[in-house]
């Protein structure tokens, strides 16, 4: 993994250097789907997606419900493989080493209710062997950063809807994969709260190099956190529009969500999800 500042900080050189290297020896990886369909029985869920996503990039997927957003990704994840086409993560098709290559977090935050936020922060170095002790001290060092601190030692019903998902995307990134699945990792959340972790999570991106795959309901969330929203037609899920945010993850996120371009774009967005043609 990769830790950067952040883009619009003053950057150095030698750190340009280091991103540009990273991006190169990575240029093979990332996720790549080719048209790929799926379906359950009878019923046709994804119809032709194709998508790349390059190392370090956000892509965003907004569509109605029930149109396979989920289901495109558990299939990246490697739960289940496509009725047809091609899938890679980090160069690899085989379901098993695409599972290897992808942490998952889920709509629910699904901590263990019986555990402290420490541990279950730590869960997946746990499965991967380490100690108590040493799985809590390879996690401790990150909850001031993510604004946990002090929050260590509560049970999950001592914590805020937030502060719980917040936990619930340490255990994500501790999972140390290079390719995050975000499935609605919001959408439990008050709107007031959203928007707060919606700044929060793109700090947290631009310090740390992932690939991303974000499923939202939240048009303005996904233009906000990704480098390009694909906009998906209701099932068989098609791409309708890709679109470019002018400011991803934009340090000041109420000035980027309220500018003109944005607004513009975040209307178009509106306008294809209600049926209209590119």
């Amino acid at each position: 993994m990769l830790t950067r500042l952040r883009e619009d900080a003053a950057t150095t050189p030698e750190q340009r250097e280091a991103e540009d290297a990273w991006r190169a020896e990575h240029r093979d990886a990332g996720v790549r789907i080719a048209g790929v369909r799926h379906s359950f029985g009878d019923l046709n869920v994804l119809d032709g997606i194709d998508l790349e996503a390059r190392p370090g990039q956000v892509i965003g997927m907004v569509g109605p419900s029930g149109c396979g957003k989920t289901t495109l990704l558990e299939l990246v994840a490697g739960l289940r493989d496509p009725s047809d086409g091609t899938i890679s993560v980090e160069g690899e098709a085989d379901a098993e080493r695409r599972l290897l290559g992808c942490a998952y977090m889920p709509q629910r935050d699904l901590l263990l209710p019986w555990q402290r936020a420490i541990d279950n922060a730590a869960l997946a170095l746990r499965v991967a062997g380490a100690s108590r002790q040493d799985a809590r001290r390879q996690v401790s060092g990150h909850f001031e950063r993510l604004g946990l601190g002090g929050f260590e030692e509560s049970r999950p019903d001592e914590l805020s809807g937030g502060m719980r998902q917040r936990v619930a995307f340490l255990r994500t990134l501790m999972a140390g994969r290079p390719v995050l699945l975000l499935d609605e990792p919001f959408a439990s959340l008050d709107a007031i709260t959203r928007a707060e972790l919606q700044g929060w999570l793109a700090e947290v991106l631009a310090e740390d190099l992932h690939t991303v795959l974000l499923v939202t309901h939240d048009v303005e969330e996904a233009l906000y956190l990704s480098d390009r929203v694909l906009v998906l037609t209701p099932r068989p899920a098609r791409i309708a529009a890709e679109l470019e945010p002018p400011e991803p993850r934009a340090s000041d996120r109420a000035a980027a969500v309220s500018s003109p371009a944005f607004t513009e774009l975040r209307q178009r967005a509106l306008r294809v999800l209600g049926g209209e043609a590119e």
